[in-house]
C-alpha cells in the first residue's frame, strides 16, 4: 500500500510514530509523512532543524515531509500558535500539485493522532478531495487533552474544541483506539458508530526486553521515565517521597517537559534529597537506566476522563519486565492489576503512593512480578501483534 501518514511529530521527537512507519516501510508498505520541524517537548527547534524551512528526507526507508512551524516554547499562546502552525502549513501542502499528482495514488490517508486533534484537518482535506478513506489512530482523547493545559470543563473553549472535535472525529472511516475505554467516550459524546471503533494499544519499542531480575541492593529505586508535564502530576511523587525520607528508597525522575523546573525548585526548598532528577535521556540509554531500577513509576491527575488514557511508558515498563508503582486511575490501574506486576493506588494520592512503595521493599517474591510483567507485555503489546492488527485494519479500509 502506499500510505498517506500525517502527524505534527516525528523522530527525533519521543513518539512511537517513526518505529511504526519503519516498521510498516519494513513489510513492504510505501509511507510518506507530513509532519513538523522537531521541537518537542522543550520548544526548542532540534539541531540540524534549526532553519525551520520545508525539508524532504528519507529515513528507514520511511519518506518524511518537514514543515515549517512554530515551536512550542512556554505558555498557552505559544502552545496554541505551535498547534496552528502546523494545521495551517500541513493543509497548504496537502493542497500543492506535486503531492495531489503523486503517482502512484495513495491507497489511504493514516492520522497518528497526538495533540492537537486538529493536526487531523490536512488529511481529511487530502482524503476529500481524493476519495480516499481516513484511518485515524488516536492516542489522546480531544478535547479532553485541554485540561491539562487549565481549561475548564465546560468553558467556552472547551465547548469550542468539543464542536470541532466532534467534527473530526466523526468525518473518519476507522477510528483505531489506544485504551479499550476511549471507545464509549467516542460513542457517548460524539456519536461514533460501534463499527468505526476498533481497540488497538501502543506498542512497546523493540529495544525494550526482558531484563534480569535486579538484586536488591540496600537502597530501594523507584524511577519515572517519560515526559514531566501536568498530566503526569509528579507533585504526587515528591509528597510520597517526603513522607518516606527515612526509608531507604530514592526516587528517580527521567524525562523533561514544561513541569521539570518547579518540580526541580519544590524538591530542592523542601530538602528533599531522595529526589533524583537526570533530565532527558536518549531512548538507546533507557534500557539501563530500567536496569538500575528496581521498579518504575507511573503517575497521572485525578480526572475519569484523564484516567481512560494508557500512557505509552507503561507499555516500555512492562516489556522490560519491571514491576510497575502506580498513583492512577482507569485504564492504567485496570492494567497494573491484570498484570499482576506491581500495586497502585489512586491517582493524586500519595499516601497511597508511599504505602504502595512500602509494600515493594517487604516483598519478598519481586521476581514474580518480574515475569508477570514481561508476560503480559509479550501477549499483549508486541510489536508483532500491534502490526498484524494494524495491517488488517488498513487493508480491510482500502478495500471498503
Amino acid at each position: 500500500m502506499k500510505i498517506l501518514l500525517i502527524c505534527q511529530y516525528c523522530e527525533p521527537e519521543p513518539f512511537r510514530v517513526h518505529a511504526l512507519c519503519r516498521e510498516l516501510a519494513r513489510r513492504g508498505h510505501e509511507v510518506h509523512v507530513v509532519t513538523g520541524m522537531p521541537n518537542y517537548p522543550k520548544g526548542e527547534r532540534y539541531p540540524g532543524y534549526e532553519e525551520n524551512r520545508i525539508l524532504e528526507e528519507k529515513l528507514d526507508g520511511v519518506f518524511i515531509t518537514r514543515l515549517p512551524i512554530h515551536p512550542r516554547k512556554t505558555g498557552a499562546v505559544h502552545r496554541f500558535w505551535n498547534y496552528y502552525s502546523y494545521v495551517h502549513q500541513s493543509k497548504q501542502y496537502v493542497r500543492r500539485k506535486s503531492l495531489a499528482k503523486a503517482e502512484p495514488p495513495f491507497d489511504l490517508v493514516f492520522v497518528y493522532q497526538l495533540s492537537p486533534v486538529m493536526m487531523a484537518w490536512a488529511g481529511l482535506r487530502y482524503a476529500k478531495a481524493h476519495g480516499l478513506p481516513v484511518l485515524m489512530y488516536t492516542l489522546d482523547l480531544w478535547p479532553e487533552s485541554l485540561l491539562a493545559g487549565g481549561v475548564a470543563r465546560g468553558s467556552l473553549v472547551y465547548r469550542l474544541y468539543h464542536g470541532i472535535s466532534g467534527r473530526i472525529y466523526r468525518a473518519c472511516d476507522r477510528i483505531l483506539v489506544s485504551s479499550g475505554q476511549f471507545s464509549p467516550y467516542l460513542r457517548k459524546e460524539f456519536g461514533i458508530s460501534e463499527q468505526k471503533l476498533r481497540c488497538l494499544p501502543q506498542f512497546a519499542e523493540a529495544l525494550f526486553r526482558p531484563l534480569p531480575v535486579k538484586p536488591r541492593e540496600e537502597i530501594l529505586r523507584l524511577s519515572f521515565a517519560g515526559n514531566v508535564g501536568l498530566y503526569q502530576n509528579l507533585d504526587t511523587v515528591l509528597d510520597a517521597a517526603e513522607l518516606l525520607r527515612e526509608e531507604p528508597v530514592e526516587f528517580q525522575i527521567v524525562g523533561d517537559g514544561s513541569e521539570l523546573e518547579h518540580l526541580r525548585n519544590s524538591a530542592r526548598e523542601r530538602g528533599l534529597e531522595n529526589v533524583v532528577f537526570l533530565g532527558r535521556r536518549p531512548v538507546e540509554e533507557m534500557p539501563e537506566i530500567y536496569a538500575q531500577s528496581d521498579a518504575m513509576l507511573v503517575t497521572m491527575l485525578r480526572d475519569p476522563l484523564i484516567s481512560l488514557t494508557l500512557p505509552g511508558k507503561v507499555q516500555s515498563y512492562l516489556a522490560a519486565g519491571k514491576p510497575v508503582i502506580g498513583a492512577i486511575d482507569g485504564e492504567t490501574a485496570r492494567v497494573i492489576r491484570e498484570a499482576d506486576c506491581g500495586f497502585c493506588g489512586p491517582a493524586e494520592d500519595a499516601a497511597a503512593l508511599a504505602e504502595n512503595v512500602r509494600r515493594l521493599l517487604a516483598c519478598t517474591d519481586t521476581e514474580r512480578l518480574c515475569r508477570n510483567a514481561a508476560a503480559y507485555s509479550e501477549s499483549h503489546f508486541s510489536l508483532d501483534r500491534f502490526m498484524e492488527s494494524l495491517e488488517q485494519e488498513l487493508l480491510t479500509l482500502k478495500k471498503e
